[in-house]
């Protein structure tokens, strides 16, 4: 076998450098396999004419520095296992996004690879998640501020919403979307797509349909579906959940809604600004139950301002049906009340789409939800079966989903050790206003043993949002009182989920809030809240003039 060059590279810090690197590795005679440049190495297969000399003078014509070469002689860059007797080195069950970056990635490093679909490709985000959501949460925004903007002296009348032409704009931007994404990347990369139910049969078989398949690796990549608690009469009552609320054609009268996080308040707030009157029913204290308490009050008074009804610490008993109306029996503070509605839609959670893989025969183990367990390499109790995206115990993110896969091809094809965290990890939640957060929470920081301090900037103070006469949220920053160091960073605001990769980044690169408010701000933008909260730490923002250092 062809031997293997490693090479060390200082100076990437981006993907557009990766492809710079790889065209000047090539220029140099190296048959390039991946360049990564967070760990800054190329690897490749040289040629005749490589040499170390040629690769310096051609990195640093483009500005980088080789800083050492390695060779592996007679090894691949695909080391799965000493069995030769497979199809694939890496199948692959589920064509979603954690799948299709598994795949990618696998083939950049010249492995073969196989996608095991029963289904639709795509996974979720692309045909029932996040495309198909904010295609309509936008317009019926939209609507909603054309009737209700803030502005004296301009007039607009809106004259009803058409869903049925809003659900089908969103259908063609469904497929136009799968088609480049994902279809048409398998004959880009040249990745076989194997139609049929995948179950494993074995620690190292997969049956396909009555076909039997063995690959080096593995990685499960399914998914996961909505899930909905067992309630007293739910079944015969019938209900929507996030899928097929979005196909409905006609906005509903009144809507009732069981789930108030991310999914249930987004497609909540997309009924109540076409028109519906909606009711949120959450079990827990509060709406937005994993976002800081000040987030969770303000929007819960706003949601109120649009004429929604907000039951939080609520238990549904018992659902039914009179007539054309759906009812819920549930308990608020000990106190029994019946919520009645056209549509009930049920946003209590997704659960992981394990059931028929087989994973017993295979050795993998779950938890008690039926999620695959991993370690931080993405691999399963098998080890040589990975795992990624919503099937496992990991966030269930489309941007965490894709990293997992990537990552997971890599270190099932190379052994090469990457481990996924969620520190610097954002989360996005898309009503209007948005929420946004990064890092810990004020309780999360307490527990993880920080002496806390904390900076709360009402919108109130950010003349951006003074002149977008928006100033409903907040900006809440937690930092380490010893240190100054941001530790997490929370907003309530339209254009939230823009704003946070600012404190992504500050917290990745262990920022201090002084550090922060040192930093330029452009005036008159929402991240402009970031300084003034920053500034809050140490100033009384009220006392400040436009722009003050």
């Amino acid at each position: 076998m062809a031997d293997i060059i490693t090479v060390d590279v200082q100076g990437m810090t981006c993907d557009h450098c990766e492809r710079t690197v790889t065209e000047a590795l090539e220029k140099a005679g190296l048959e390039v396999a991946d360049v990564d440049w967070r760990r800054g190495q190329a690897t490749g297969t040289p040629s005749a004419s490589f040499s170390e000399e040629a690769a310096a003078a051609a990195l640093a014509e483009r500005g980088y520095t080789l800083a050492g070469v390695h060779t592996e002689t007679g090894t691949s860059s695909v080391a799965v296992t000493d069995d030769e007797d497979t199809d694939y080195d890496l199948v692959v069950i589920g064509s979603g996004s954690a799948a299709f970056a598994a795949a990618i990635k696998a083939r950049d490093l010249g492995a073969s690879v196989a996608l095991v679909e029963k289904g639709t490709i795509g996974g979720t985000c692309v045909n029932i998640g996040c495309v198909p959501s904010k295609a309509l949460l936008r317009p019926a925004e939209l609507y909603w501020h054309a009737g209700h903007h803030p502005f004296p002296g301009l007039h607009i009348e809106t004259n009803g919403a058409d869903l049925a032409s809003l659900v089908a704009q969103k259908d063609e931007l469904v497929e136009m979307l799968r088609k480049a994404k994902y279809e048409d990347l398998l004959d880009v990369y040249d990745i076989e797509l194997i139609r049929g139910e995948g179950r494993f049969t074995g620690p190292d078989t997969v049956e396909v349909d009555g076909r039997t398949l063995r690959a080096g690796k593995y990685l499960i990549a399914t998914g996961a579906s909505p899930w909905v608690p067992p309630i007293p009469g739910l079944e015969e009552t019938g209900y929507l959940t996030s899928t097929s609320a979005l196909e409905l054609t006609e906005v509903p009268g009144s809507l009732i809604v069981v789930g108030a996080n991310a999914i249930g308040l987004e497609l909540g707030q997309l009924f109540c600004h076409l028109g519906s009157q909606v009711t949120w029913v959450e079990a827990l204290p509060r709406i937005a139950p994993f976002e800081e308490p000040e987030i969770s009050g303000v929007l819960s008074g706003y949601l109120r301002d649009q004429g929604a009804s907000v039951l939080a610490g609520a238990v549904v008993t018992a659902a039914g049906r009179d007539g054309d109306e759906v009812w819920l029996d549930v308990e608020v503070d000990g106190e029994p009340l019946r919520v009645t509605a056209e549509k009930l839609l049920m946003a209590t959670g997704r659960r992981a789409n394990t059931q028929g893989l087989g994973l017993e025969a295979a050795g993998v183990e779950t938890d008690h939800r039926g999620h695959v367990v991993t370690d931080a390499t993405l691999q399963t109790s098998n080890p040589r079966i990975y795992a990624a995206g919503d099937v496992t115990t990991n966030p269930q993110f489309v941007y965490t989903a894709a990293l997992a896969g990537n990552i997971a091809a890599e270190n099932a094809l190379r052994d090469a050790g990457r481990e996924i965290s969620f520190e610097t990890m954002p989360r996005v939640t898309f009503t209007s206003p948005q929420i946004a957060s990064v890092g810990l929470t004020e309780d999360q920081a307490v527990e993880a043993g920080h002496t806390v301090m904390t900076s709360t900037l009402p919108l109130e103070a950010v003349p951006r949002a003074l002149a977008n006469r928006e100033t409903t949220g907040l900006i809440k920053l937690v930092a380490d009182e010893a240190t100054g160091r941001l530790l997490g960073a929370h907003i309530l605001a339209e254009g939230a989920g823009e704003v946070i990769q600012a404190a992504v980044m500050a917290i990745k690169y262990r920022a201090t809030v002084d550090e922060i408010a040192d930093t330029y701000h452009p005036y008159l933008t929402m991240a402009e809240g970031l300084k003034l909260a920053a500034q809050g730490f140490r100033k009384d923002i009220e006392n400040l003039s436009c722009c003050a250092a």
